[in-house]
């Protein structure tokens, strides 16, 4: 599912027009990375956590040359489904 596909599934289970899904769609996903960017977790009951995640420096080997090098320090942002999402999934 693509985001237009995603706005027009919300607009249909929201008895709203596509233009106002679109907005609304938009707005949760701006509020999710501002949040993210400040490093805050978003929970959403029954369906996940977003948060950021510091991954620790670490050694890595460049393909090309064979040549070691040292891969820096970063953060990632990262989902964690919740058991009822993942249960849903399962069945």
């Amino acid at each position: 599912m693509n985001k237009q596909e995603l706005v027009a599934a919300v607009a249909e289970k929201a008895n709203m027009t596509k233009k106002e899904a679109a907005k609304a769609v938009e707005a949760v996903v701006e509020v999710v990375k501002e949040a993210l960017a400040k490093g805050e977790p978003v929970r959403i009951i029954g369906f996940g956590t977003f948060m950021v995640r510091e991954r620790g420096e670490r050694r890595g080997r460049n393909p090309r040359t064979r040549e070691e090098i040292t891969i820096p320090a970063r953060k990632a942002p990262v989902f964690k489904a919740s058991s009822q999402l993942k249960e849903l999934v399962n069945k």
